[in-house]
């Protein structure tokens, strides 16, 4: 007979929760299952499935009151760019659900792009997309869209073979899969009106560089990781740049996010002393 043990490995396969009768099919017996609720080591968060007890909590609580993860917390949890992952989970509901729940939470309804199996806890990533879009403003949805992209999540070709409603088409339309981090999509977002070509993540002088706008203006966004040998690679490469006749501005993350008004008047200037054209 499997071990108590082994039962909670077989629920950790599934991300920590599981249909009961999954565990079943597994070759788990009816008594092995109630003796690992009585230890502790399993419960039941709903009638019909079984969750390790440390298992990721909106994933217990989409069990719980059988909703799906979606939106901004599922994307959080595939590691996608997400502007603000805090604030209560984001769950899609089935159409007869009642509209409410005894936690704090968004919910989410309207028909699946991509149809949901009835065992599933967490949306497809087409699904996930979909409701970014709606309950995003554009430039973060984008931005989510774009981290998805570029980890080969999805693909552009792909997500045009669905039927959107206008919110995601308009995202799609102006999707691109090379941004590495959502500030770079505001980037490029925020400065399209200066009509200059704005291109990310190039390869310069062997290294990708955050963003290229016109010829010669390179915009360099640091991450709380740009420190010690990073700090010291960082400072080499703009030297580099600098010897092969680029202009490197470069910003951090809070400045970017918060102090957007003093980065823009930055760079409008930079282009207006032609440092972005070759000479």
């Amino acid at each position: 007979m499997r071990s108590v043990e082994e039962l909670v490995a077989e629920l950790g396969r599934k991300g920590g929760v599981a249909r009961t009768a999954w565990v079943t099919e597994q070759g788990f017996s009816r008594r092995r299952v109630d003796d690992a609720v009585r230890r502790g080591a399993v419960i039941r968060p709903r009638r019909g499935w079984l969750a390790d007890p440390h298992a990721e909590r909106t994933l217990l609580a989409a069990a719980r009151f059988g909703v799906v993860l979606t939106c901004r917390t599922q994307a959080a949890l595939l590691g996608l760019w997400v502007h603000d992952p805090s604030g209560p989970p984001h769950f899609a509901v089935p159409p007869h659900s009642r509209g409410r729940l005894p936690i704090a939470a968004r919910l989410h309804w309207g028909s699946a792009v991509v149809p949901r199996h009835p065992d599933a806890l967490v949306d497809p990533i087409e699904n996930v997309l979909a409701h970014i879009a709606e309950c995003e403003p554009f430039e973060r949805a984008l931005a989510t869209w774009e981290s998805a992209l570029n980890r080969a999540l999805v693909t552009v070709e792909a997500l045009r073979n669905h039927d959107w409603r206008p919110a995601a088409r308009r995202v799609l339309d102006h999707a691109l899969p090379f941004a590495d981090a959502g500030l770079e999509t505001y980037l490029r977002v925020r400065l399209r009106w200066l009509r200059e070509p704005i291109r990310v993540q190039i390869w310069i002088a062997g290294h990708r560089v955050d963003t290229l706008i016109g010829e010669r203006l390179v915009v360099q966004i640091d991450g709380a990781h740009h420190v010690g040998a990073q700090r010291s690679e960082d400072i080499r490469h703009d030297a580099e740049l600098r010897l092969q006749g680029f202009h490197v501005i470069r910003v951090s993350y809070p400045q970017v996010m918060f102090e957007w008004p003093s980065v823009q008047d930055l760079i409008m200037r930079a282009v207006a002393h032609g440092l972005h054209r070759s000479r």
